[in-house]
């Protein structure tokens, strides 16, 4: 979208009301709908390479859903993000539920055809599998990336059951295949038991740092984010949310829970602090809506995912603006 265009918003909720029409996300066009995109939405209903409880392939329209409720101006970031940059929905990437490598494939090929258009992605996830290809196909465009990575697990395992996609594996197949910066990695979020020590021990060298849920609570989101501004300069960076970062009181909807997650609050803390960083994509992952009640899990998905909105639509007008 050139400087002088004017994004299309939202439908106008005092015209229309919330619970009518169609669910796009926040109640955005549809990528057909607007000739550009600076930010394409997308969904990814795949869970097939879950270790657990399924149901994250209807994730993507439960965010949706959701996200009827969010309002064009977001007053913790002082920015209305749907007027500083041309934001849609992309609609589903539809892939393959029975062949996790052709699934993968199909990702990464649609994920390169909106990435051309010059549009950065928020995907909804969808297991955390799909950050593989996500990945593979921003590092084509920005060479290797800083990742911060929430999540209660560390994603960083070598197989299940001798399957090298899965989603807990994703990271360490980025990281082996050379798309992440590994002088700027970072787990948020992380708790919970693990196979052995060994698994904190591979971890660490393959570049990760760790911030754990009790570091969260014990130094507060604003110190937690100034460590991870400083840990990514101004690489571009891509964030990865498994939804289950958050504690199951605040996301009871996923397939792998762990007891003594942040807040929702910290969550969104922590992303607001973001701001100064270069945002260049980013997912939320594994809501599953079965598991869900009052759609608790997917509110704080949508909120999730327009706070990360919000810092790619700021970056990208403060771009344009020199």
């Amino acid at each position: 979208m050139s400087s002088n265009e004017t994004p299309r918003g939202p439908v106008d909720s005092s015209r229309v009301p919330r619970y009518a029409g169609p669910a796009t996300f926040a109640r955005l066009p549809r990528l057909d709908e607007v000739a550009t995109a600076d930010v394409a939405v997308v969904g990814v209903p795949f869970d097939s390479g879950v270790s657990y409880r399924p149901g994250a392939r209807f994730g993507g329209n439960a965010i949706r859903e959701a996200s009827r409720l969010l309002r064009p101006y977001n007053p913790a970031q002082d920015a209305s993000p749907f007027a500083l940059a041309q934001v849609a929905d992309g609609g589903d990437i539809a892939v393959n539920p029975f062949n996790i490598h052709e699934a993968v494939e199909t990702i990464e090929a649609a994920a390169d055809d909106l990435l051309d258009t010059g549009a950065r992605l928020m995907t909804l996830g969808g297991d955390h599998t799909i950050a593989l290809p996500l990945l593979r196909s921003v590092a084509k465009k920005h060479g290797p990336v800083a990742l911060l990575h929430f999540d209660a697990h560390l994603d960083t395992w070598d197989t299940y059951f001798g399957a090298e996609y899965t989603h807990g594996t994703p990271f360490r197949r980025a990281v082996e295949e050379g798309v992440l910066d590994t002088s700027a990695l970072s787990h948020v979020g992380t708790r919970g038991p693990l196979y052995g020590k060994k698994d904190l021990t591979d971890d660490e060298k393959m570049g990760f740092g760790i911030v754990t849920s009790a570091d969260v609570y014990r130094r507060g989101a604003d110190e937690v984010a100034d460590q991870l501004r400083q840990r990514i300069g101004d690489r571009p960076l891509y964030v990865s949310i498994d939804i289950d970062c958050l504690d199951p009181a605040h996301a009871p909807g996923t397939g792998t829970p762990e007891a003594g997650g942040m807040t929702s609050r910290e969550l969104l803390e922590i992303l607001r602090g973001l701001a100064s960083c270069n945002l260049v994509s980013a997912d939320v992952v594994e809501v599953a809506p079965a598991y869900d009640h009052a759609e608790i899990t997917s509110v704080a998905a949508s909120h999730t995912a327009y706070e990360l909105t919000t810092l790619m639509s700021r970056r990208i007008a403060e771009d344009r603006s020199q």
